[in-house]
């Protein structure tokens, strides 16, 4: 039986975690917010005006950023840093891996306008490869949520996990359906379908496209089962093995590139212990361009009709 969703309004992500972050503001001293000239773009205006002694705001500097982070757990802070994804990663790499990676630090990475629908800003700043990145390194939680409120769940939950952790979300305003509220775990795959025939695997923004996959293959008679992996390391296997082990192949679906994402995940993992057909809905060794999110999600190839012609294709090849 084909599990409806439905939503009223649309949100952006970015705004779930500004949300998030100011109400961990009024629950924990020891949060601290600092920021890299981009307070509103990162909806941190609200912790910045009621918590101001807990806000540094430390200009275009990230690389500073992140070591004055890595230094206030010292002291028993519990930091966020805020900046577009871009420059959260790739421009501070350096500093991410030795000062914050390798020494373990309670440092809580966050990350706005990740992927394509960045939009207009173009390939400079639109970063397709900062999951791969951020998995890659020893002891680094990553985490992609897909809506609104699970983006706020999952900025309170990070909190009170100690160890790096990288949450990845964006800019556009997409459906806000998961329920206000739903508890975040870490590390545990949301089953929102059930389904025989093939395992739609998808985060972020991606989720609400395979939602909508999902209810198309329906209409054709295929049952396909849709988990949300927001939680890209550590990743569920035992929820992706049983999955797999029920249909017999695998789609995934996510706005990163198709190398070092979650697809690259799931395949090492079923090469290992469940080998499966398996097709990635992604982007394809590129960087992006100037346009819309839609305009580019679409020639990028990460639109439902991808998802559902994946699935096909997926499905044949049992």
């Amino acid at each position: 039986m084909l599990q409806k969703y439905t939503f009223t309004e649309k949100k952006d992500t970015r705004s779930g975690f500004g949300v998030g972050l100011h109400e961990l503001g009024k629950k924990n001293p020891n949060i601290v917010a600092l920021c890299a000239d981009l307070t509103g773009s990162l909806k941190m205006d609200a912790f910045q005006k009621d918590f101001p002694e807990r806000f540094v705001q430390v200009g275009i500097a990230e690389a500073n950023m992140m070591g004055i982070a890595a230094g206030m757990t010292i002291g028993g802070k519990i930091p966020f840093t805020g900046t577009f994804a871009n420059f959260s990663t790739g421009r501070v790499y350096d500093q991410i891996r030795q000062s914050i990676a390798y020494s373990g630090k309670n440092v809580k990475i966050c990350a706005s306008h990740a992927g394509l629908t960045l939009g207009e800003d173009g390939a400079t700043h639109q970063i397709l490869e900062d999951i791969g990145l951020m998995k890659m390194l020893p002891g680094m939680v990553v985490i992609n949520p897909c809506d609104f409120n699970q983006t706020k769940a999952a900025t309170l939950a990070i909190a009170e996990y100690h160890g790096p952790v990288y949450l990845r979300f964006g800019r556009p305003a997409v459906p806000n359906f998961t329920p206000s509220d739903t508890k975040f775990e870490i590390g545990k795959a949301i089953h929102l379908n059930e389904g025989k025939d093939v395992s739609i695997f998808a985060t972020g923004h991606l989720v609400w496209k395979a939602i909508q996959a999902c209810e198309q293959l329906e209409a054709n008679g295929i049952s396909a089962e849709i988990i949300n992996i927001h939680t890209i390391k550590p990743l569920d296997t035992k929820a992706i093995l049983d999955s797999v082990k029920k249909t017999k192949c695998v789609v995934t679906a996510e706005e990163h590139q198709e190398n070092g994402g979650l697809g690259d995940s799931i395949a090492q993992l079923l090469s290992r212990q469940f080998p499966a057909p398996i097709e990635m809905v992604a982007v394809k060794d590129s960087f992006g361009e100037s346009g819309t999110p839609d305009q580019l999600m679409t020639k990028y190839g990460l639109d439902t009709i991808n998802i559902v012609e994946a699935a096909l294709k997926v499905i044949s090849r049992k």
